[in-house]
């Protein structure tokens, strides 16, 4: 039986997360179906549009994102520090984005005056949609039921578009983050379905690559974090691009893989193996589920949770140690 959500996920342990939706019995609902030729091709626009959409309003930046055919992934980062810092007046306007609110916040929002009992009592609202701007149970769950009503609509029916639950991997360090994110990226061409990063319709690495500073929907690459910028994506982007590219090269089917000369030194500064990063770039979800990183860290989510055992204990052993 599946763990609840609220037991995967800690903000003690990490703040990244990747999550994935699959269609309902993995069917062609995003793309193209075999049996009929009916082309879905144009939601996955929709898809990529909202989580762009949602990722402005939610204190939860997105990292990276895959929406494939029939499923799509999407790596995230809980910015705590940002939710806590908004004003009333900002979580108001953030939860009207995406729900009406109730009765108190419309009059708050109006300018009419509350009596104190009404102020307290929008005040604990205000608390409760504070924590679930920074929820990715919540995050997930505004992306996947947009969705799901219009394709509905567009079908003319009624029922699930997605499976039951999203599935979730806490990412607990540099290493975990950075394999995830590249194997998200290089979703579309394991797929088949794209030849280069820049190929890839519908991924962040595309979208980055396209806009390149410009890119504000995303999670910024800030390099080293020493050197003052403590938000974002602690790797400079060039070597990151890099990383992705040298692994798209191996990734082949009609060739055995080998490692050349020029391996990228972001390996080397993440005590990765050349033979594991390849292994995880390729097959993230397969060996690895729910906590993935260093086994020390490993533990300390564990711990954290209230886990009484240590899962995944020998694939975060032989692909992080």
């Amino acid at each position: 039986m599946p763990s609840p959500r609220y037991t995967q996920v800690s903000l003690d342990a990490t703040p990244y997360y990747h999550c994935v939706s699959r269609c309902v019995r993995r069917a062609y609902l995003c793309g193209t179906d075999a049996l009929t030729g009916q082309c879905y091709e144009h939601r996955r626009q929709w898809v990529e549009d909202k989580l762009i959409a949602i990722g402005r309003i939610f204190a939860i930046d997105i990292c990276a994102y895959a929406i494939m055919s029939n499923h799509y992934h999407v790596v995230l980062h809980i910015n705590k520090r940002q939710a806590l810092n908004w004003s009333q007046d900002e979580v108001i306007q953030a939860w009207h984005q995406l729900f009406s609110g109730n009765l108190l916040s419309k009059r708050y929002v109006k300018g009419e005056v509350l009596g104190k009992a009404e102020l307290a009592v929008l005040k604990q609202s205000i608390k409760i949609w504070r924590q679930r701007l920074m929820d990715i149970s919540w995050f997930m769950r505004v992306l996947n039921e947009h969705i799901a009503r219009q394709a509905n609509e567009e079908d003319d029916c009624s029922g699930r578009f997605w499976e039951g639950r999203f599935k979730s991997q806490a990412l607990l360090d540099e290493a975990a983050l950075l394999a995830c994110m590249a194997y998200v990226d290089l979703n579309p061409i394991r797929a088949g379905i794209a030849t280069t990063p820049e190929q890839s319709s519908h991924t962040s690495i595309r979208q980055r690559l396209q806009r390149g500073s410009k890119v504000t929907a995303l999670y910024a690459f800030v390099g080293n974090p020493a050197k003052g910028k403590t938000q974002g994506i602690p790797f400079i982007f060039s070597d990151y691009l890099q990383l992705v590219d040298w692994s798209g090269r191996i990734i082949r089917d009609d060739k055995r893989g080998y490692i050349p000369d020029s391996i990228p030194p972001i390996l080397q500064r993440l005590s990765q193996e050349t033979h594991n990063w390849l292994y995880l770039t390729q097959h993230f979800e397969s060996k690895l589920k729910g906590l993935v990183g260093a086994v020390n860290k490993l533990r300390r989510a564990c711990r954290k949770m209230g886990y009484q055992r240590t899962p995944c204990l020998r694939s975060c052993q032989q692909y992080f140690s």
